[in-house]
């Protein structure tokens, strides 16, 4: 593999709206994320410049993107540090420390070469080697219609927990919570 996983830094903002905004096009995105194009590219560049600043080095979440010999993203992978008491993205309060992996995506062109995987390893490297907070597990949700996803997921480890929410706005059905435990 040719590309470098590393965490985003704050000033890649523009590149970091980007990679967004090209995920919110894809077939796949009604069920795999919480956004929509129309919503994304009408935020102003400040909400894009928080948003990278919070998930770059020393921020209180960590994207990590896959970035080719060229300098162009071929995919990304944002966790976000949820500890005990913590309100998650569907308004659920945490009752573990957990990690909660977010905006999975790589572009179809890469897809099927290994990338997905490492981007998920360099998260999930990252999550365990907290100190404080130290987590339990890590999760994530997947649209009970995103079946390539889930595939992906188990595939990796993640097993369903049994707890679900409603689907994002209009779609149909539910978001399966899936995790890993920290490995003993």
């Amino acid at each position: 593999m040719d590309h470098v996983i590393r965490v985003v830094r704050a000033d890649e903002w523009l590149k970091a709206k980007e990679l967004r905004l090209i995920s919110l096009q894809d077939p796949a995105a009604p069920v795999a994320f919480l956004e929509t194009y129309e919503n994304a590219v009408a935020r102003p560049d400040s909400y894009w410049q928080d948003r990278v600043t919070g998930a770059s080095e020393g921020g209180p979440a960590r994207q990590f993107v896959a970035e080719g010999p060229d300098g162009e993203w071929a995919g990304t992978v944002v966790v976000l540090v949820e500890p005990v008491g913590a309100e998650g993205i569907f308004g659920e309060v945490s009752s573990v420390s957990q990690a909660h992996l977010v905006a999975v995506f790589v572009r179809p062109e890469f897809r099927g070469t290994g990338l997905t995987e490492e981007l998920f390893r360099a998260a999930i490297e990252w999550a365990w080697s907290l100190a404080e907070p130290r987590l339990d597990r890590v999760r994530l949700f997947v649209h009970q219609g995103n079946g390539r996803a889930a595939g992906f997921y188990r595939k990796f480890g993640f097993v369903p927990t049994g707890y679900a929410v409603p689907g994002p706005g209009g779609t149909v059905g539910r978001e399966l919570e899936m995790a890993v435990e920290r490995p003993v």
